[in-house]
């Protein structure tokens, strides 16, 4: 399998070529040159699979140049239940016939980032073993990726993870994951801005490709396809959980911020799984509800701050990807679109064929509040017995409101409650429950750097802890 650029400058590579860094050479995402496909005959004998077997089904079709018995030692050290709590991995709960909810926040930081980052780093480490080579990780975070990219590349040789998070905007928890880490290969820096600043500046210093070769940095946001990749597999684990045969369909609502979870169903779509529809649902930031209902993309000047800060983002980067598919895999209609969000402008779609494909990739979507949020919590404790994040609520509101008779709908739980805990006291009056080892973490020492929205100052800071 080799990997191109949506906008067309990169020459083709291959999964270990691109695994380390974050854009492609030319600034466009890496995307692989063609969606492998399962037969019907193969997804039957993958039903019955563990989910280790799953994901290296899944993950070698393409990661083909990392030798089988290679890349089955990683994802067996990756998926295990001492480091996801349960041998399931991702263990789904019915709620009521065709309503479930899909568990994916079991892994050390709580959240459905870790699902792909604990096989992330072990992919990292394996390919700079064999290269004796180091690497200096940039990412950007609104609450999640950072501490799940930071829990799963401490301690690990070779790799120094500098993390840019907004200042004052990640929950209190989300803050102490991060900041109380006391690794001295881990690097936080909270931004004077929002995610979207943060966000410009890995993509800056990924532009400067001589800093970015000199200083050998490399990515872990969703902008690494190999985190995209990985969060494939869980569709799969889920349509086999909650259907009998491979001849129904099942549709999936999933809270949107960045795009690459949602971007992850669309590939495990294209990959011959049926998925019926495929619910973005926003907070909001509703920048990627109002192009999917309207063809209009327009990324906000400002980002608005919300009880579900995961997704407090304007500008989704793996929207590219799949804007690429959209308009026929075209690189030069991709690069015209975003020499309009680049210079902050907008692209609108509406009255081209392209926007007609959206529906045929089974996209919908929908927003939600903060009333919704409170709303939504509330009736699914009062109701079920369960306890979801602000996150997971916009995601189940906006799934039940796009629910179909006989068509299974699967909520991605993208969270624990515990991660928002003043939201949930304000919607139930009462404490999420902790997991032992998360009691009391935002007493522990913090330690950071504080900066400005500056690109500047990230590749400076750089410097002077690399050498």
């Amino acid at each position: 399998m080799k990997y191109l650029s949506t906008r067309g400058g990169m020459q083709p590579k291959t999964f270990t070529e691109i695994l380390l860094g974050g854009l492609a050479t030319d600034g466009g995402l890496t995307i692989s040159e063609a969606y492998p496909r399962f037969s019907k005959e193969e997804l039957a004998a993958m039903r019955d699979m563990s989910y280790r077997e799953l994901a290296f089904e899944v993950i070698r079709r393409f990661a083909d140049d990392i030798p089988a018995a290679d890349l089955r030692a990683i994802v067996d050290k990756t998926y295990t239940a001492e480091i996801f709590r349960s041998d399931e991995i991702t263990p789904v709960k019915t709620l009521e016939p065709g309503l479930h909810l899909l568990g994916l926040s079991y892994g050390p930081t709580l959240a459905f980032k870790d699902v792909a980052m604990q096989l992330l780093g072990n992919l990292f480490e394996y390919v700079l073993a064999k290269e004796n080579s180091e690497i200096n990780i940039l990412g950007a975070t609104s609450g999640d990726t950072g501490s799940a990219a930071e829990y799963a590349m401490r301690g690990k040789r070779g790799i120094k993870v500098f993390m840019l998070s907004p200042q004052g905007k990640m929950s209190p928890f989300q803050t102490a994951q991060m900041f109380s880490l006391q690794d001295p290969n881990i690097f936080n820096i909270a931004v004077k801005g929002v995610f979207d600043d943060c966000q410009d500046i890995v993509k800056a210093v990924s532009n400067d490709l001589d800093f970015k070769a000199k200083h050998k940095i490399g990515a872990v946001n969703s902008i690494n396809w190999a985190r995209v990749t990985a969060q494939v597999v869980y569709y799969f684990k889920a349509y086999f959980a909650v259907t009998q045969s491979n001849d129904e369909e099942v549709s999936f609502s999933v809270p949107s911020g960045n795009f690459g979870n949602v971007c992850a169903g669309h590939i495990a779509r294209q990959m011959g799984l049926p998925i019926k529809k495929l619910i973005v649902a926003t907070n909001e930031n509703d920048v990627l509800d109002e192009f999917f209902r309207t063809g209009v993309y327009r990324p906000r000047p400002q980002t608005e701050h919300t009880s579900s800060p995961s997704m407090d983002i304007s500008k989704a980067s793996n929207f590219e990807r799949f804007v690429y598919d959209l308009v026929g895999r075209d690189p030069a209609v991709v690069n015209e679109l975003w020499k309009e969000v680049d210079a902050g402008g907008s692209f609108d779609l509406s009255k081209t064929p392209y926007f007609a494909r959206v529906r045929e990739f089974g996209f919908e979507s929908g927003s939600s509040s903060h009333a919704n949020r409170l709303e939504t919590i509330r009736h699914m404790h009062q109701k079920y017995g369960v306890m979801i994040d602000t996150h997971t609520a916009d995601g189940v509101k906006v799934g039940l409101e796009h629910r179909e008779a006989n068509v299974p709908m699967v909520c991605l739980e993208t969270a624990l409650p515990a991660k928002f805990e003043e939201t949930i006291r304000e919607a139930l009056g009462c404490e999420p429950e902790r997991p032992a080892d998360m009691v009391g973490i935002e007493n522990l020492p913090q330690r950071f750097e504080v900066m400005a929205a500056d690109a500047e100052a990230v590749k400076r800071f750089i410097v002077q802890h690399t050498g």
